[in-house]
């Protein structure tokens, strides 16, 4: 005979499988923000860390005809605890290159340390951003005129038998600190239909950035169920072509393009072969000249639960107003790190702003 006792628990028992998937899916979409939107809103900007801001911006400015938009200095505790990196004083300049941004950052202190002299492209702190010209000859005659420092071998187009990466030609090349930069040219039918229309310019803006990861699901995990960025497109790319743009023998990747509703895409470069890039080292920091950052406006508490449900990386303690906006810089399963922002209340860290004119 069951008594009633024994009956609920068995009833308790038999009912716990669908009431913790229950709660486990209440938590996902809690950690995904309001009624399924996306946390991470646009990309805003690309953010690169610089030894020597003078150097960097007459590169960037006379080499690859950015424009300055405003500087800005920051220091105090609480862009301490958003960066993780005790008594920084911050230099960042915004520049843009047609519709897009980056921001370069120089820490006045405490000073980072150098990109490892023997970086290739298949370690994983390697980023680039793509950006994209109406004339490869053009731009690389530009470059060479310019004695910029090759990382691939020349320009390379990719293989027609490609059918998603067919026709397009890319070329790698460092800024003075050694970040990896591509210029990138698309043929008719290939990349954004804004690339295709009629300009004058050379170098027309960024396409995206690119970092290389060790598994592209667990990346996915990241950008795209917890960031919510969706997936535009993928391809694997081979070749002596391919070897020679990443100048890395026998290199095979797995490429996938991930885009927010506006701004640049974020791809994942996962080397199937060869497997010997080295993992991002561990004591990273934001002063580090390794360091790159996705700047993003998104629901920072949102993105907050979905990083804390995760178990990624926080580089910053938790959400952080600073300067009037609250920020979160986190990083991916190889390192790479996002500084994810929206309005804030204020902070009682000194900012120092020094505004200027759009120039050239």
């Amino acid at each position: 005979m069951i008594t009633p006792a024994r009956s609920r628990h068995r009833s308790a028992r038999r009912h716990m499988p669908r009431a913790f998937l229950l709660v486990t899916v209440l938590l996902a979409a809690a950690a995904l923000g309001h009624a399924g939107e996306a946390p991470v809103r646009t990309v805003d900007s690309i953010g690169i860390t610089v030894a020597d801001m003078t150097r960097s911006l007459a590169f960037y400015r006379q080499v690859l005809d950015f424009a300055l938009e405003s500087e800005r200095e920051v220091a105090g505790e609480d862009y301490e605890r958003l960066y993780g990196v005790f008594g920084l004083r911050l230099r960042i300049a915004r520049l843009r290159l047609g519709d897009e941004h980056v921001e370069l950052m120089q820490f006045l202190a405490p000073k980072g340390r150098p990109i490892p002299i023997d970086s290739h492209s298949n370690d994983r702190w390697f980023q680039h951003v793509a950006i994209i010209v109406s004339d490869m000859d053009r731009a690389y005659a530009r470059l060479r005129a310019h004695e910029v420092e090759h990382a691939s071998s020349g320009p390379q187009v990719l293989p027609a038998w490609n059918p998603n990466a067919g026709g397009i030609a890319a070329f790698y090349f460092r800024d003075p600190d050694g970040n990896h930069l591509e210029i990138l040219h698309f043929p008719p039918g290939k990349g954004d239909e804004k690339w295709q229309r009629g300009s004058d310019a050379l170098f027309l803006g960024i396409d995206h950035t690119a970092v290389v990861v060790a598994d592209t699901e667990a990346s996915l995990r990241f950008y795209r169920d917890t960031l919510g960025l969706r997936v535009a497109g993928t391809s694997e790319n081979y070749g002596t072509e391919q070897e020679h743009l990443n100048n890395v023998f026998g290199a095979r990747l797995r490429i996938t393009a991930l885009r927010a509703a506006t701004g640049p895409g974020v791809e994942l470069l996962e080397y199937l072969a060869p497997r010997t890039g080295r993992p991002m080292p561990a004591d990273t920091r934001a002063n580090d000249l390794w360091h790159w950052q996705i700047n993003a406006p998104a629901d920072v508490i949102a993105a907050d639960r979905g990083v804390r449900a995760g178990h990624y990386a926080h580089v910053s303690p938790g959400p952080v107003d600073a300067g009037g906006t609250r920020g979160l810089l986190i990083r991916d399963p190889d390192g790479h790190a996002s500084l994810l922002t929206e309005p804030g209340a204020g902070a009682r860290s000194a900012t120092q702003r020094t505004p200027r004119p759009p120039s050239r």
